[in-house]
C-alpha cells in the first residue's frame, strides 16, 4: 500500500505528520495537568454564558480540525468580536473571577489575584473619572442657566414698571403693570375655557398652501387679509430717561396724502369713499378703524373685529426694536396725532375681547394702555381696570393696584374702586382654601369698605339696585340720605363717575350673596347716619368741594364706553361739538407734526337758494368748493348756458302768469237757477 493511501486510510493530509511528531513528543504527565487545569478555567469563563454559546462551545471542543490555520483564524475572530464590547468581557471576567475564588480557592495564584484587583481598580478609577467629568459638565451647564435666570431677573426688576413705595415690602411680587405676552392672544384663554379642539377645530392648515407671516403678539395675520406692504408708518425713538424710553410714530410723505384722503371721505359722510380709499390703501390705519365704526353700527361685529385686527398688525409690523410691550418702559404721547390711533385701536380691541368672553386678554390690552402714559393716563383705564380684574377675578393684582396707587393717584375718590375694592375683598372672603380666620378678617374689611363707599357716595345706590331689578325696601327710599335727594345735590362730574360705573358693573352685583352682603352694609350704614357718624358729615364736605368739572380724558373715556346712563350726563360743551370717531375729544395742547393744505373754495359765497339748486343739476356740481377747474372753458361755457336757461325759464313763467283768467261765481239773482237743485 502507498503512502498517499495509509494517510488517507488514517484520515491525515499532507504536512500533518511533523505536527503529530511534536504533539507526541510534547506529550507529558505535567503538560496534561496544565491542560487539565485550563480546560477548567474555560469551563468556569463559559459558565455565565447562555445555553445556546454552550453548545457551540461544546461541539467545536469536540471537533477534529483538519487545518492547522483554523485555531489561528478563529482566536484572530475572537478579538476582533471582543474589541467593541470590553467593558462587558470585563465585567464577565470579574464574576468568573469571583466564582474561581469561591469554586477553586486552592488553585487560584497570588499573581493572579493581584493581576485581576489591578484591572478592577483601574477600571473603576477609569469610571469615577467619566463621572466627575459628567458631573462638572452638568455643574457648568446650571450655572450658566442660573446665571441667564439671574440676569433676566435684573433686566425684568430695571426695566419693569414697579410703582411701588420703599417703605412696602413688595419686592418679590410682580410689577403692577406686568403685562404677560401668553396672556396676550385670545385664543389661549378660549382653549382653557373650552379646549383646544373646540377653538381650533379638526382641520389643519394645509402646509402647502400655507403663507409666512411676521410673529406678533396683538393680532395674528389672517390668510383672508390682503398681502401686507408698508404703508408708510414707522416708529422712531425721541429720547431715553431714567430708563424710560419715549417713542413716536411717523408718516411717510405718501401717507399723508392718503390720511388728506381720508379727511375728505369723512367730511363727505359717505362710508363709500372710505371703502375706495381701502382698496388702494387696506392697512391705512384711520380708514380700517372708521370703517370698524360703520360695520360695529351695522351689527356686523366679525367685520369690524377683523378691520381693527388688521390695523394693530399694521402697527406691529412698524414697531421699534426697542419697543417692548411688556417691559412697561415704552412711553407714547398723546398729544402727538400719529400716536392717538394706536390708543384707540388697542382700546377698541379691548373691547371686542370683553364681549367675545375674554376678560383676561382684555386686561393685560388695559394694563398696556396704561403703560403707555401712566401719569396722564389720556384714555382714564383707571375707571376700567377694576371691572376687568374682577372679571377675570384677578382679585390680588387689583388689590395691590390700590394699595400701591393710593398714595399719588388718590384711588379712593373714585367711585369704581371705592366699590371694588371692597368687592374684592368680600369674594376672597368667601374662598374655600381661605382659612376661616383669615375670611374673617377679609370680611370685616370688606364691610368697612363698603360702607364708607356708600357714605362717600350715596347717589350710586338708588340706580345700581334699578338696573339689579331689585326693589329697594321703603326705609331706604324714603330715608332722606339715599332718596332723589342724593342724586340731585351730587356735583356733575360726580354724577358722570357714578353713571360710569353703576352701568358698566351692575352685572357684577346681581349675584344672591353679593345682593345680601348690599342689604346689610345698607342698614349699617342708616343706623351709623341716624347716629350722625362724623365720617358722614366729612365725606359731604368732600363732595361739595371735589367733583366740580372733569377733566378732558374722561369725557373722552364716556364717550368710547357708549355707557347711556353716563352719556346722558356729559356737560353741553362736550355734546354740541362734533365728535370724530377716529379722534375723539382730541387735546387742546396737541403737537402737530405736519398739517393740513387749506381746501380753495370757488365761487361766491353769497349765491341764493335757486341759483344753487339749478348748478346742482350740472355733473361738475360740488357743494363745499363750488364747480371744479377740470376747464376753464367748459366752467365758463355751463354758466352762460346756466343763465340762458334761467332767463328762458323766467320768461315763460311771467307768460303763464299772464294768461292765467279766474273764473267769476255765479249770482244768486240768476233766473234759469233751479231752486230744487241744492234740496
Amino acid at each position: 500500500m502507498s503512502t498517499r493511501a495509509l494517510r488517507r486510510f488514517r484520515g491525515k493530509q499532507r504536512g500533518q505528520e511533523a505536527l503529530d511528531l511534536d504533539v507526541s513528543l510534547g506529550d507529558s504527565p505535567g503538560e496534561e495537568q496544565v491542560e487539565a487545569e485550563e480546560e477548567q478555567l474555560d469551563a468556569a469563563n463559559v459558565s455565565p454564558a447562555k445555553g445556546n454559546n454552550r453548545k457551540g462551545k461544546k461541539n467545536k471542543a469536540q471537533k477534529n480540525f483538519s487545518n492547522i490555520y483554523e485555531l489561528i483564524c478563529d482566536a484572530e475572530n475572537e478579538v476582533v468580536r471582543a474589541s467593541p464590547n470590553e467593558e462587558t468581557d470585563k465585567s464577565v471576567r470579574n464574576k468568573a473571577s469571583d466564582t474561581e475564588k469561591n469554586d477553586n480557592r486552592g488553585t487560584t495564584k497570588p499573581d493572579d489575584q493581584k493581576h485581576e484587583e489591578e484591572l478592577s481598580k483601574t477600571s473603576s478609577g477609569e469610571k469615577a473619572k467619566k463621572k466627575k467629568k459628567k458631573k462638572k459638565k452638568v455643574t457648568s451647564e446650571d450655572g450658566k442657566d442660573d446665571n441667564i435666570d439671574l440676569l433676566l431677573e435684573n433686566l425684568e426688576q430695571t426695566n419693569g414698571l414697579s410703582l411701588q413705595n420703599e417703605d412696602c415690602g413688595c419686592s418679590d411680587r410682580r410689577p403692577v403693570l406686568y403685562v404677560e405676552h401668553r396672556n396676550l392672544n385670545p385664543e389661549t384663554e378660549l382653549k382653557r375655557y373650552f379646549g383646544a379642539r373646540a377653538v381650533l377645530g379638526e382641520q389643519r392648515p394645509r402646509q402647502r398652501n400655507r403663507q409666512f407671516h411676521r410673529t406678533t403678539w396683538l393680532a395674528s395675520p389672517k390668510d383672508s387679509w390682503p398681502r401686507f406692504s408698508r404703508p408708510g408708518i414707522s416708529m422712531t425713538l425721541l429720547e431715553t430717561k431714567d430708563g424710560i424710553h419715549h417713542f413716536t410714530f411717523e408718516h411717510s410723505r405718501d401717507y399723508q396724502q392718503v390720511q388728506f384722503k381720508f379727511l375728505d371721505a369723512v367730511e363727505s359722510m359717505d362710508p363709500n369713499n372710505i371703502v375706495a380709499l381701502l382698496q388702494l390703501n387696506p392697512y391705512h390705519i384711520d380708514s380700517l378703524l372708521q370703517l370698524s365704526d360703520v360695520c360695529r353700527i351695522q351689527e356686523d361685529q366679525e367685520m369690524a373685529r377683523d378691520l381693527t385686527e388688521r390695523a394693530l398688525y399694521s402697527f406691529e409690523c412698524s414697531f421699534h426694536p426697542l419697543f417692548s410691550l411688556t417691559s412697561g418702559t415704552s412711553r407714547l404721547d398723546y398729544l402727538r396725532p400719529e400716536n392717538r390711533a394706536f390708543y384707540l385701536a388697542l382700546y377698541k380691541h379691548l373691547m371686542f375681547l370683553e364681549k367675545r368672553g375674554c376678560p383676561r386678554t382684555a386686561l393685560e390690552i388695559c394694563k398696556l394702555i396704561l403703560s403707555l402714559d401712566p401719569d396722564s393716563d389720556p384714555l382714564c383705564m383707571l375707571l376700567l381696570i377694576d371691572f376687568l380684574a374682577l372679571r377675570c377675578r384677578e382679585y390680588q393684582s387689583l388689590l395691590q393696584l390700590y394699595q400701591e396707587w393710593e398714595v399719588h393717584k388718590n384711588l379712593s375718590q373714585l367711585p369704581n374702586f371705592a366699590f371694588s375694592t371692597a368687592l374684592c375683598h368680600f369674594h376672597l372672603s368667601q374662598q374655600d382654601n381661605m382659612d376661616p380666620e383669615e375670611g374673617h378678617k377679609e370680611r370685616h374689611k370688606a364691610d368697612q369698605m363698603l360702607q364708607n363707599a356708600l357714605i362717600m357716595f350715596p347717589g350710586a345706590l338708588m340706580p345700581l339696585l334699578e338696573l339689579c331689578t331689585v326693589q329697594a325696601d321703603a326705609s331706604v327710599t324714603s330715608h332722606s340720605f339715599f332718596g332723589p335727594k342724593s342724586q340731585i345735590g351730587q356735583p356733575p362730574a360726580l354724577a358722570e363717575l357714578a353713571a360710569l360705573y353703576v352701568g358698566r358693573t351692575y352685572s357684577l352685583w346681581r349675584e344672591a350673596t353679593v345682593m345680601l352682603w348690599l342689604e346689610e352694609s345698607v342698614k349699617e350704614v342708616l343706623r351709623r347716619v341716624d347716629t350722625k357718624d362724623p365720617l358722614v358729615e366729612d365725606c359731604q364736605n368732600k363732595r361739595k368741594q371735589r367733583y366740580q368739572s372733569a377733566p378732558r380724558n374722561i369725557h373722552r373715556h364716556v364717550l368710547l364706553s357708549e355707557i347711556k346712563e353716563a352719556t346722558a350726563t356729559l356737560p353741553l360743551d362736550v355734546t354740541t361739538q362734533p365728535v370724530m370717531g377716529f379722534d375723539p375729544l382730541p387735546p387742546l395742547n396737541s403737537v402737530m407734526s405736519y398739517t393740513r393744505p387749506e381746501r380753495q373754495r370757488i365761487g361766491a359765497t353769497n349765491e341764493s337758494t335757486l341759483s344753487l339748486f339749478f348748478r346742482s343739476l350740472l355733473p361738475n356740481f360740488n357743494l363745499q368748493g363750488g364747480p371744479r377747474l377740470e376747464d376753464d372753458m367748459e366752467v365758463a361755457r355751463a354758466g352762460q348756458e346756466l343763465n340762458q336757461e334761467v332767463n328762458r325759464l323766467m320768461v315763460a313763467m311771467r307768460d303763464m302768469l299772464a294768461n292765467i283768467r279766474f273764473q267769476e261765481p255765479p249770482r244768486e239773482d240768476n233766473p234759469d237757477r233751479d231752486e230744487e237743485e241744492w234740496d
